[in-house]
């Protein structure tokens, strides 16, 4: 075993451990690890760089412009509220109104602007209706996921394997091609979770804070804490909420515990405060990074229609274009050097969204998700540390050896558990870039089509359903429903064991080894 091999392996080992522990945020864990591979030579600068100006990680940039753009039209709000019941129902009607339409809507949108826009509205619209919160809350999550893994766009993932397909010289995926198994996962995954989640979930916790009688002014406001909290880390006491926001925080819930007695309880991402405080602390903070979102039970104005029908019909003209880009034929009606890409419509979409005031021009920076972007550009240079240094080759045939006996539909199978694994403890682009390279190694020592692998590793990374770690979605459904850690395990194992049948017997079928 060379130097390089050991360094990339404990190099690799120490990032899993730091991820798991999550001291640092996942971009700078996996910065700090390519630089050492900098350092010892096992990149070149040429190398380490090149995630950074990858396509794939630009189109995520994009699409998270585009997704504050349609959540600051208010389209999205207005269609929850036309899906859900207005008058008494059951908790399967309403699933069956609700759940398909999100996991349509999240084929093209970004997750986490979704649930953070649905989940207050499916909360109180629970009250309303007399139905418990948490009948709703966990399969708002799970849909998301499921949608995302239906098309090229509908999760950061599936563009980040995507472009190291192409930076292999391969040929990547169109723009529905994942939809060949995805969509058969996500009406598997919906139709299990309309009969059993009733059954899993817990009936609704009741709320333990209420409104104070003493100045009419003030109100409760549920604040998911984001990556860019300041306190994070830090107890109540050493922080000083109410100094920061004018705030006072009231309980703090955390894996379906609610703690009232604040003094020595330390923040952490994901957490759900219940503050008191008046109308101007959503106005103040709910544009900004800090908190995951913010709600505060009461309605909002929506935007004009004409600004939401527009916002639609760019989201329509971007996915039609990159559709018909993609056909054979095209290529050779257009001028040199023009592509019909996702990257190309995408990339239009973002500027007349800025140029039209669809979302603020002058704050842009501020709806990107930059420690992600930082993840998926360091994921890059990780996987090809591990192919330059030999790590993937190693990788790989020990797979290969360990399963010598067997076809290569077990090694699928292997690989989609590693990957799983990897995806529920760390994230789920980290998961990607350490699968990947042994992936390719994987086809190229048997001889056969590596597609199969590659597909495999994009349903694999999505299907973070028995955590609340591995996904941000979920974590943001955890605080506000005050869900236990049990709970994702009790309703999302077997949803990640839907998921691996369907993907290991579907996949080969598709794709041909």
């Amino acid at each position: 075993m060379s130097t390089e091999i050991i360094i990339v392996l404990l190099s690799l080992v120490a990032m899993l451990a730091a991820l798991i522990m999550d001291k640092m945020r996942p971009g700078m864990i996996l910065f700090s690890v390519v630089v050492i591979f900098l350092c010892t030579g096992i990149l070149t600068p040429k190398e380490m760089l090149e995630g950074f100006s990858n396509k794939g990680m630009i189109t995520v940039a994009m699409l998270f412009l585009i997704s504050e753009g349609v959540r600051q039209s208010n389209a999205l709000s207005q269609l929850i509220k036309k899906l859900l019941p207005q008058q008494t129902t059951s908790v399967f009607r309403a699933q069956i109104r609700m759940l398909p339409s999100i996991a349509f809507i999240s084929a093209f949108l970004n997750n986490t602007p979704i649930v953070v826009i649905f989940a207050p509205i499916i909360k109180r619209w629970a009250g309303y209706v007399k139905l418990p919160a948490t009948y709703f809350l966990i399969p708002l999550s799970y849909v998301t996921i499921l949608g995302g893994i239906c098309t090229l766009i509908g999760t950061s993932t599936n563009l980040v394997v995507h472009s190291m397909i192409l930076d292999a010289g391969l040929k990547g995926f169109s723009m529905f091609e994942l939809g060949k198994v995805g969509v058969f996962i996500a009406l598997a995954g919906i139709i299990y979770l309309l009969l059993f989640s009733k059954k899993l979930l817990p009936s609704d916790r009741p709320e333990t804070t209420s409104e104070e009688d003493g100045d009419s002014s003030l109100h409760l406001v549920e604040a998911v804490i984001g990556p860019r909290f300041p306190g994070i880390n830090k107890t109540v006491s050493e922080f000083d909420f109410k100094r920061h926001y004018g705030a006072e925080v009231k309980e703090l819930r955390r894996s379906g515990r609610t703690y009232k007695n604040l003094s020595e309880v330390s923040f952490r991402e994901g957490d759900t405060l219940v503050v008191l405080t008046d109308d101007s602390f959503i106005q103040t903070w709910g544009e900004s990074s800090i908190f995951l979102m913010l709600a505060n039970g009461k309605e909002y104005e929506p935007a004009g229609k004409k600004k939401r029908w527009f916002t639609l019909f760019l989201l329509l003209f971007m996915i039609v274009g990159a559709t018909v880009g993609e056909l054979p034929g095209i290529e050779k009606y257009l001028p040199e050097g023009i592509k019909l890409d996702m990257f190309f419509f995408v990339s239009i979409t973002t500027v007349i969204m800025a140029w039209s005031k669809i979302f603020p021009p002058q704050k842009y920076t501020k709806y990107i998700s930059w420690d992600i972007l930082i993840t998926i550009a360091c994921a890059f240079a990780i996987s090809k540390a591990m192919e330059n240094s030999g790590v993937a080759d190693l990788l790989a045939g020990y797979i290969i050896n360990l399963g010598h006996n067997y076809s290569p539909y077990v090694l699928l199978a292997v690989l989609f558990i590693i990957t799983n694994i990897f995806t529920e403890l760390i994230t789920n682009n980290a998961a990607a870039a350490l699968s990947f390279p042994i992936a390719l190694s994987l086809s190229t020592q048997l001889g056969i089509n590596p597609m199969p692998f590659f597909v495999v590793i994009c349903m694999a990374a999505s299907a973070s359903f028995s955590t609340p770690i591995g996904y941000q979605t979920n974590l943001i459904v955890q605080g506000i429903g005050n869900y236990k850690f049990t709970d994702f395990v009790r309703i999302g194992l077997p949803l990640n064991i839907i998921t691996f049948l369907i993907s290991v017997f579907l996949i080969p079928l598709i794709w041909p080894f």
